[in-house]
C-alpha cells in the first residue's frame, strides 16, 4: 500500500523530497497518519532499484568529519563532542533530504497494476487509499471499485443485523446500533458515486449488471 501511495503521489504532484512525500502521505491523503522516515525511505529505495522512480539529485558522498573524543573528562570536553555530532547529524539528515524523487515509465505502469489489483475484501484504508487515485482507472474499473466496496459493506451490514442486539446491555447495544448506522451512510455514499459515474460515463445499470442498486436492507427495530 506504501508503494501505490509513493507512486501515485509522484504521478500527481512531479518531483518530491522525502519530506514532502511523507508530508502528503501523514497529511494530504490521510490515509496513512502513522508513516515514519524509518519505512519511506526503504520503500524509496526499493522502488529506485526496481526502476520505478529515479533520483533527480544524487546526495553528497562526502562524509562529515567525525567528532574528535576529548583528551578529558571535562564537562566542555564532552559539550564539545555533543555538539559536533549534532552537526554532523543535521548535515546527513540534509544531504537526504536533498534527493528528490520522480516516477519513471516503468513506475506508471506499476501504478496502474497497483491501482487496479484490489480484492474483494479490501480495508478502509486500501480502499480509500485506492479511490483517492480513482481517476486514473478507466471507467468499468473505477465502477468495479465502488461496487465491490458497496457489496463488502453491505454484506456487512445484514451480517450485523441478522445477529441481532436483543440480549445486549444498552452500551454495547449502541455499540451495534452506530456501526449499522455508519455502514448506511457509507452504503448511500457509495450508491451515489456509482450513481455519478454511470452517469458522467454515459453507463447504464442494465449495461454494467450493477449490484450497487440493490436495495439496502431496512433497518430493524432496535430495543430501548
Amino acid at each position: 500500500m506504501l508503494d501505490l501511495a509513493i507512486l501515485g503521489l509522484l504521478e500527481e504532484r512531479g518531483e518530491l523530497h522525502g519530506y514532502e512525500i511523507r508530508r502528503q502521505l501523514r497529511e494530504g491523503l490521510g490515509l496513512l497518519a502513522n508513516v515514519s522516515f524509518g519505512s519511506l525511505y526503504p520503500a524509496l529505495a526499493r522502488l529506485e532499484a526496481a526502476g520505478a522512480v529515479e533520483a533527480t539529485e544524487a546526495p553528497s558522498t562526502a562524509e562529515a568529519p567525525r567528532a574528535a573524543v576529548p583528551p578529558t573528562g571535562s564537562l566542555s570536553g564532552e559539550l564539545a563532542v555533543l555538539r559536533a555530532r549534532r552537526r554532523t547529524t543535521l548535515r546527513a539528515r540534509g544531504q537526504r533530504a536533498r534527493k528528490a524523487y520522480r516516477i519513471t515509465d516503468a513506475g506508471r505502469a506499476l501504478f496502474a497494476e497497483l491501482l487496479a489489483g484490489g480484492g474483494p475484501s479490501d480495508d478502509p484504508r486500501s480502499f480509500g487509499l485506492r479511490l483517492a487515485f480513482a481517476r486514473h482507472l478507466p471507467a468499468p474499473a473505477r465502477l468495479a471499485l465502488l461496487e465491490r466496496r458497496r457489496t463488502q459493506l453491505a454484506e456487512r451490514l445484514t451480517e450485523i443485523r441478522a445477529t441481532g442486539s436483543g440480549a445486549l446491555d444498552v452500551y454495547a447495544r449502541s455499540v451495534v446500533e452506530h456501526t449499522a448506522d455508519a455502514l448506511e451512510h457509507d452504503i448511500s455514499w457509495l450508491d451515489r458515486l456509482v450513481e455519478a459515474e454511470e452517469q458522467s460515463a454515459g453507463i447504464s445499470r442494465h449495461a454494467t449488471g450493477r449490484a450497487a442498486g440493490r436495495p439496502v436492507p431496512s433497518p430493524q427495530p432496535r430495543g430501548t
